[in-house]
């Protein structure tokens, strides 16, 4: 594998991610006017060169998995870590998808013609350099790597100790790929310093980085808000909410709120919290707790759900608040949508929340009220995913309204710009 890396480090670390930015900000400009055939061409070869050099990927994640126990990774982690010709084909595969979208960037967003005659059009245009600091996971250095260069913005990624070794062996390839196909290699860079300050460094550079994306833990997405000059997409957590309307099919709603909370419990969009209206309390929630606490899911709840089911446990204020991540689940019974909705509103995240309901009057309420960045109807939260909403490999999802909601894929990497076209007019 030929490898194209950054410069070795510098004595002086702040200069050295100054460096960084700056070759960064250079391929941006660079990158901004390269027609889509060849942003998704270098793609494709990239998904090529990876599968092609499964071997060396496979190698390094192997340094790895050995140096795991040492950094005190759960087994899930390391699971999330763990590579294997199948899964570095899955990353092959999601460089390729996102090779297959259309290209955002030039789109005419609107045009009109003035009293003047100025032709005026606003044109989806790169945002330019995003700092992407995330987790441990080697797929999601080749999705966001992926995103970026397919919406034209440079990348600088930050990824976690853990998977240093995998990551530099994808990132390498891609700037192999990059090269081959006459694009600048700097605009995908991996910081090579493990010292914390070197994020505080990157967030303080918004004279050469657009966006910081932090995708974590709670605590690593509060100081990137915290610390960031630049706008920051994030959510901070999911606390995500399954509501059974009265008007709600009950076997569908068993189905959907065992699959929103069991299908994986250690990731943002599984549900955490279970609704149900008062109507329908009765007849459905003994039913609805013991397909759940056949999967291994506590539950706590309030005092109407444990008079209806008095084998789940009592709920704080705090259960409501908390994203699990795991084999537990709060739930209270409500007296109306409305009620759902103000339940929602209050303890919940913003990320994603799913009513099961027949009433369409009431779907619409519930779809129009609720203070979330996706609404699942009849449908499980686990849904709320770029690859399972058909907009590719995302790099994350956001709780915010500015200037991007949801999944974030490659036309929530683009802002725009106004282009405004005469032929020798002066204002009076």
């Amino acid at each position: 594998m030929t490898s194209i890396s950054s410069p070795a480090v510098e004595p002086n670390l702040a200069a050295h991610c100054r460096q960084i930015a700056e070759r960064a900000r250079q391929a941006a400009i660079e990158l901004a006017d390269v027609a889509g055939p060849v942003k998704q061409a270098a793609l494709r070869a990239a998904a090529v060169a990876i599968r092609s050099h499964t071997a060396a990927i496979l190698q390094a994640n192997a340094i790895d998995l050995a140096a795991a126990p040492g950094f005190g990774l759960t087994e899930a982690a390391v699971d999330r870590l763990r590579l294997d010709d199948a899964r570095v084909e899955g990353i092959a595969a999601g460089v390729e998808a996102v090779a297959g979208l259309p290209d955002p960037v030039g789109e005419v967003l609107e045009q009109r013609q003035l009293g003047n005659g100025l032709d005026v059009r606003k044109v989806r245009v790169p945002l330019g350099v995003v700092f992407f600091i995330y987790e441990s996971r080697p797929n999601v250095t080749a999705d966001a790597a992926a995103v970026a260069l397919a919406s034209g913005n440079a990348i600088i990624l930050r990824g976690g100790k853990e998977a240093a070794a995998s990551s530099k062996a994808i990132v390498e390839v891609v700037r192999s790929a990059l090269v081959e196909h006459r694009l600048p290699a700097d605009a995908v860079q991996l910081v090579d310093v493990a010292d914390r300050e070197a994020v505080g460094h990157f967030l303080a550079m918004d004279d050469l980085i657009d966006l910081a994306i932090p995708r974590g833990g709670e605590s690593l997405i509060k100081r990137v808000t915290s610390e960031a000059r630049m706008p920051v997409l994030k959510h901070f957590s999911g606390n995500c909410h399954v509501y059974i309307d009265r008007s709600a099919d009950h076997a569908m709603a068993r189905s959907v709120t065992v699959n929103a909370k069991c299908q994986r419990m250690g990731v943002c969009n599984a549900a955490e919290s279970l609704l149900v209206h008062a109507g329908i309390a009765d007849s459905l929630l003994p039913d609805m707790a013991k397909d759940l606490t056949a999967h291994g899911v506590e539950l706590v709840g309030d005092a109407a759900a444990r008079a209806v089911v008095p084998a789940i446990g009592e709920a704080s204020e705090e259960d409501y608040r908390t994203e699990y991540l795991g084999p537990k689940m709060s739930v209270a019974i409500v007296d109306s949508l409305d009620a759902a909705v103000d339940h929602i509103n209050r303890y919940g995240s913003r990320h994603t929340d799913a009513i099961i309901a027949s009433d369409t009057a009431a779907i619409e309420r519930f779809a129009t009220r609720v203070d979330t960045a996706v609404v699942m109807v009849n449908a499980s939260t686990r849904f709320n995913d770029g690859g399972e909403l058909g907009i590719g490999a995302e790099i994350g999802i956001s709780t915010d309204k500015l200037h991007a909601r949801g999944p974030c894929g490659t036309r929530e990497l683009t802002t725009y710009k106004y282009i405004v076209s005469g032929d020798g007019q002066v204002r009076g």
